[in-house]
């Protein structure tokens, strides 16, 4: 018997389809300003790289813009996200990357595969009762001790987007509680280290948060 797709995976597939080129354009060049993102993934490829290397994956890629950033750091990096569109801009973009398109709840790769795991705002379409698997996905696929990087808007509450670009699409953009996150993580397996958060920048609506955390040995 096949199991129903959870309605909020079909929404933002829909949308991210539906918005996948202008997504692309926008914000393509946002990391060239983006200190603190740049810093966070830096800290990133220092500890894979420090641990010896290994592949690593970006979870929820879009058109590949931090992918093709980690590729940039030295690090043995693929792609996954939710929206074809997304992925077919990403291979575009970035041929030499391996992209492919997959679910957070249920990531393609085998358990201890990966020696570094980024979630860039990827978790915040997904419902509260959901994210328990998402964490405990990222905790199968590690490798012990391999660190995990989450961004994601900080706060409470959803932001409804309406008709994107002009589009007939709508979408939840969930904030999260960064205490929220960690006790999420924690519970799933994973030790966090690192907690950051930043105020908006004048495009931004709400705080950012960044959590560094570890599989455990």
């Amino acid at each position: 018997m096949t199991t129903a797709e959870p309605g909020f995976l079909t929404a933002a597939r829909t949308f991210y389809d539906a918005v996948a080129a202008d997504y692309a354009e926008r914000y393509g060049g946002a990391l060239a300003t983006a200190t603190w993102d740049r810093a966070v993934l830096a800290a990133f490829a220092e500890l894979v790289t420090a641990a010896g290397g290994g592949p690593v994956a970006e979870l929820g890629c879009g058109p590949g813009r931090i992918t093709g950033h980690l590729a940039a750091l030295g690090l043995d990096v693929s792609g996954l996200d939710l929206s074809p569109r997304m992925v077919e801009l990403a291979r575009a973009a970035h041929p030499e990357i391996p992209f492919r398109v997959g679910s957070l709840l249920d990531l393609p790769y085998g358990d201890g595969a990966l020696s570094g795991v980024v979630a860039w705002y990827s978790i915040i379409h997904t419902p509260a009762e959901h994210l328990p698997r998402a964490f405990a996905e990222f905790h199968r696929v590690l490798a012990p001790g391999a660190p995990v990087v989450l961004a994601f808007q900080a706060g409470e509450g959803a932001l409804r987007i309406e008709d994107p670009f002009g589009y007939p699409a709508t979408l939840d953009f969930r904030r999260q509680r960064p205490a929220d996150v960690e006790r999420l993580a924690t519970e799933a397996g994973l030790k966090v280290t690192t907690r950051l958060v930043r105020e908006p920048e004048p495009d931004e609506r709400t705080p950012q948060a960044y959590l560094l955390a570890h599989r455990a040995e």
